[in-house]
């Protein structure tokens, strides 16, 4: 009887927490933001900076608008915290200016009036 019993609770554990795994799978959020990025080393710079954001799930630039698209989970990271991470890697975020010490630190081409890279 102890051991049907046991068997059911893990059942029924399992199906629960396998429940909770797809929950949070569909709870991601989409966000666009204004970039200053104007290179392929500035898309490499940004998209490897939130690659270590926690909740991140993925981040592409478009250099053509240069307007970031990130996917998201909001019980992990925020809008802000994202904005942030940009911002310290050397770029305008929004209306969140860049980091003045990372902008100094960052090439020449990857500077708002800056010439493009070879790497575009």
């Amino acid at each position: 009887m102890k051991t049907r019993y046991f068997s059911l609770i893990l059942i029924l554990s399992f199906f629960m927490t396998m429940g909770v795994g797809c929950a949070q799978s569909n709870k991601n959020t989409e966000i666009k933001i204004k970039t200053s990025a104007v290179c392929g080393m500035c898309k490499e710079r940004i998209e490897g900076a939130l690659a270590y954001e926690k909740g991140v799930k993925k981040s592409e630039l478009n250099l053509d608008d240069m307007v970031l698209t990130v996917t998201y989970n909001p019980s992990k990271t925020n809008p802000d915290k994202i904005r942030q991470v940009i911002s310290k890697a050397g770029y305008d975020a929004d209306d969140v200016k860049a980091d003045a010490t990372a902008y100094t630190n960052l090439p020449g081409c990857c500077k708002k009036k800056g010439s493009k890279c070879g790497s575009n």
